[in-house]
């Protein structure tokens, strides 16, 4: 007699006898002796062993044995034998350390010893890829031991110990670095805090020899130096930082670099986003408007989250500028009055609000309503002055009742600062002597007060020069040509008349192409020849009886992309004539760079996901993804990827291998790719791959089985309505 039982642990088992003895657990044992005789315990059934809370310790042989008590002990015939085999998923009983220094050529053995019911098998991984022996590098022990004997700088990584059964697996991962410099183990990441909360950014680094120094920077600079963080930061034995509380001034980035006096300092970095409510930072007494004029009520704010609206009040009542005409809201939550009266004057508070809330209203603005400065002299609208010559260029203004006497300045409206060797100043009044060809643009007097600001224009003309740039290019294109358009710089002076010549290639190249501008001084030109979906650069230079000009800013155009090879309408030129471009075999406009490839393990395999080009998406017909596991890239999708989806869920990755893959994006004739993204596959996915193996392969065995069943029936079935068919003809 004999039988078995197979238990996981944590369940319970139930075995029935009359009396129980086992080999190796006499703690638990229940037993029961039979004080009944023979017949009377065939009748009254069998006595049971429970085990509950099974444990693996719990395996082994366990012996059932009936004892009469009007017989005498019978040892060879009233015992039965039961196996317990308990089965538990693997546990490390001997693994390597976390971080192994070595030096180049020391040999090393990393020791990883599993328990579990079956016995755990041993993986070994290094970087994600299989271990592959090699003369110095093997397996030994059943997989339990790794041995490098000399170590190089390819045996340098992180290695990984699987240790799995049919109950499951565990893994243990070693890195393996060359003593020396600190290695951070555990940087920091980005937080975002509550103002008044506190922060701590950890950095745990490891070194051999171990002596690390920590040390912390804000935007480049030693927190320590911080004068406002000062009293609020702390650098902890374990290297982390924290700032208690944080600031809303706090914000920034925050780096932190470990060193043990060898090699390189190493760093890491994380973002402090610090929160808090809307806050007026500065209330001024009093603000001006200027009477007639447009002008603006500051609300000084400063606000994380972003500034969601402001309310404001005047005279201690609630203003709805909304509900006014000439009142708008600023997107800064300022007051912007399109034209100021009188009725505007008065007391006026502003509250501003985010996610976070309000920390409360502004002091109270005194909005004064004044007249502004008042020109009393303006410059003239021109000033025509030959090279080597003084001009000299009048302005004045007056204040208004109630205000300060205004300020007056001069400078060019292009922004070049005026030399100040050759101009003098005089009240309003500026001077400019021995004048140059490039003194000629436009000035400008500016009148300022408490109040507004006023200005008053005018153009200084050099007559005798070389003409001045052209400016403000534009331009429009087709497939093959670009028209340019462009503004006349200074010709020079009235008796001179100025003729241009443009200049265009196409970007990135080195030579430049040139055309004359016919008829003589116009200021447009079509360039023809030009290839299709190409940037292209142009200037124009104009010329005069003096010489040649000053060049334009660089203007640049793309020409646009065929969209239909088939039906190209090329250009013609004046006598009719067709212009060829040299497009004499084209592969059609490329789509833009898909982005932000990504691959994230799911419940249900992995997702790639993109984003739509930022350029010429409108091209892209559909997508592609390619894939490789070493030189040769493959097609992973079967059909093509309609152009508005952008992610793709693949199930069949092998575990263990590191993927390669780009994302193409197709137009009718050509294609643009993605960035390269590494993906190394978990080992643990291989298990699960060989596990759903298996238990399809369990399931297709019991469809066939069930199939050739109802086959068998159904065959028996007719056959034996054939022979009742055939008895029934008999009769």
């Amino acid at each position: 007699m004999g039988g078995s039982e197979q238990m996981h642990t944590m369940e319970n088992s139930t075995l029935s006898c009359l009396s129980w003895e086992t080999l190796n657990r006499s703690d638990i044992l229940n037993k029961v002796e039979a004080l009944v005789e023979e017949t009377h315990y065939v009748q009254s059934g069998a006595a049971s062993l429970n085990l509950t809370n099974i444990r693996e310790s719990d395996q082994g042989w366990y012996e059932c044995k009936v004892v009469f008590l009007n017989r005498s002990p019978n040892n060879n015939k009233n015992g039965t034998w039961f196996h317990l085999d308990v089965h538990a998923p693997p546990r490390f009983s001997v693994t390597p350390e976390d971080i192994i220094y070595v030096n180049l050529g020391d040999s090393i053995i990393l020791n990883c010893q599993a328990d579990g019911t079956p016995t755990p098998e041993i993986l070994w991984y290094k970087d994600a890829n299989p271990v592959e022996p090699s003369s110095t590098v093997g397996i030994f022990n059943d997989g339990t031991e790794l041995r490098i004997s000399t170590i190089r700088h390819e045996d340098i990584g992180d290695y990984t110990c699987i240790a799995r059964n049919g109950e499951g697996q565990v893994s243990h991962t070693a890195r393996v670095i060359i003593a020396g410099g600190a290695v951070i183990m555990v940087p920091p990441t980005n937080q975002t805090k509550l103002e008044g909360e506190k922060a701590q950014f950890t950095c745990e680094a490891k070194a051999m020899p171990g002596n690390v120094t920590v040390r912390w920077y804000r935007e480049g600079i030693s927190v320590q130096e911080v004068a406002a963080l000062e009293t609020r930061v702390i650098i902890r034995k374990d290297g982390s930082l924290v700032i208690n509380p944080v600031s809303a001034d706090d914000s920034g980035l925050y780096l932190c670099e470990v060193s043990n006096g060898i090699g390189d300092p190493q760093s890491a970095s994380a973002y402090l986003n610090v929160e808090y409510p809307a806050k007026v930072t500065f209330t001024p007494t009093i603000q001006y408007l200027p009477f007639r004029l447009a002008g603006v009520v500051q609300c000084y704010i400063k606000a994380n989250p972003p500034l969601q609206y402001v309310t404001w009040t005047k005279d201690k009542r609630l203003l709805e500028p909304y509900q006014t005409r000439d009142i708008v809201v600023m997107n800064n939550g300022s007051l912007l009055f399109t034209r100021v009266n009188q009725n505007h004057q008065g007391r006026y508070t502003c509250t501003p609000y985010n996610a976070q809330g309000t920390q409360g209203s502004s002091g109270p603005m005194e909005v004064l309503v004044r007249k502004p400065p008042v020109f009393t002299v303006e410059p003239e609208p021109m000033y025509q002055r030959k090279v080597g010559e003084t001009v000299e260029m009048h302005c004045d203004a007056l204040e208004a009742e109630g205000t300060q006497k205004p300020n007056i300045q001069w400078q060019r409206r292009d922004g070049t600062p005026l030399q100040r060797n050759r101009v003098k100043a005089n009240g309003g009044n500026i001077t400019i002597e021995n004048l140059r060809r490039s003194d000629f643009g436009y000035y400008q007097c500016v009148v300022s007060n408490e109040v507004a600001t006023i200005v008053s224009a005018t153009q200084l003309v050099i007559e005798g020069t070389q003409p001045h740039a052209p400016y403000n290019l534009t331009g429009s294109a087709t497939e093959f040509s670009a028209t340019i358009t462009w503004m006349p710089g200074y010709s020079g002076g009235p008796d001179y008349k100025q003729d241009y010549t443009l200049y265009y290639r196409e970007e990135g190249k080195s030579d430049w192409n040139t055309v004359p501008v016919t008829p003589s001084g116009s200021t447009q030109v079509t360039v023809n020849r030009l290839s299709p979906g190409t940037l292209h650069e142009f200037q124009v230079v104009g010329k005069n009886a003096l010489g040649d000009g000053m060049m334009s800013k660089i203007f640049t155009i793309r020409t646009l992309d065929v969209l239909n090879y088939r039906n190209i309408l090329f250009p013609t030129d004046s006598t009719g004539s067709t212009y060829f471009p040299p497009v004499f075999r084209p592969t059609g406009p490329k789509p833009g760079i898909p982005r932000n490839l990504t691959v994230t393990e799911v419940s249900n395999g992995f997702l790639i996901t993109w984003q739509v080009p930022l350029e010429r998406a409108h091209l892209v017909q559909f997508y592609t993804i390619k894939y490789r596991t070493d030189a040769q890239w493959k097609t992973l999708n079967r059909g093509q990827i309609r152009p508005e989806d952008t992610s793709y869920l693949v199930k069949n990755l092998v575990g263990g291998r590191t993927y390669y893959f780009r994302v193409l994006a197709n137009s009718l004739k050509s294609y643009e790719s993605s960035e390269e993204v590494k993906f190394p596959v978990p080992a643990r996915v291989k298990h699960k791959a060989i596990t759903a193996g298996v238990v399809g392969g369990i399931l297709f065995f019991i469809v066939a089985i069930i199939l050739s069943i109802c086959a068998v029936k159904i065959c028996n079935k007719r056959k034996r309505r054939k022979q009742e068919k055939g008895e029934s003809d008999i009769f």
